[in-house]
């Protein structure tokens, strides 16, 4: 099991635009790879539609979910023309990936209250319509997460906990002055460039040579 972000970055709407299509083409490749893809965390883009970042859970074989993995990580280049300024003459959209280990559930982490809720969002097929989202709360810190995937409210649940572990984690460096977490500083570190894969046009294609 491996979490997964992909994200623009601080990039233009064109960038979150292709955060989604990648989201959609992933779902493809695990599909084949026989590998789950549940989405844990998303923000969405300016425009409609499109995301910022998304962080997913890779669930499946251990040697299918980990080559996945390492196929979505670090700089990903989209070549299209802007579908939101006609004229302007950049074609070169960058985003890029990530794996993390997701964190262990711990019991001592305090009180958490968890809440039923509908999932909303751009998700597509990634995000269920019924009210087995979770809404998880820190009762000490009052810190609160949402988890929307396709799985049902106990999957959800554990993706909640974990998540908000993860949040704890990164306000409990912050509080003693520490640098960001890697997961956080990965939003501003994208490397323009040297682009692992390349991917062209409206369809979203691979570039193969």
């Amino acid at each position: 099991m491996i979490w997964l972000q992909i994200t623009a970055n601080t990039g233009p709407a064109e960038c979150c635009l292709a955060v989604t299509k990648a989201l959609v083409q992933l779902g493809r490749e695990a599909q084949k790879a026989g590998v789950t893809v549940s989405v844990v965390e998303q923000l969405d883009g300016p425009v409609g539609g499109t995301l910022r970042s998304v962080l997913v859970e890779l669930d499946g074989e251990a040697e299918a979910v980990d080559t996945l993995a390492r196929r979505w990580s670090g700089s990903i280049q989209w070549i299209c023309e802007s579908p939101y300024r006609k004229l302007h003459k950049r074609k070169n959209w960058f985003l890029n990936g990530a794996a993390f280990a997701p964190p262990a559930v711990s019991t001592d982490c305090g009180e958490i209250r968890y809440e039923a809720t509908r999932a909303s969002g751009p998700g597509g097929q990634h995000v269920n319509k019924t009210d087995s989202a979770i809404r998880a709360t820190h009762v000490a810190s009052g810190l609160s997460v949402k988890v929307q995937t396709e799985r049902s409210q106990h999957a959800n649940k554990r993706l909640a906990a974990q998540l908000l572990l993860s949040k704890l984690g990164d306000l409990a460096k912050s509080e003693e002055g520490k640098n960001k977490s890697e997961r956080r500083m990965h939003h501003f570190q994208a490397e323009r460039g040297n682009a692992g894969r390349v991917f062209l046009g409206m369809r979203f294609v691979e570039k193969t040579s």
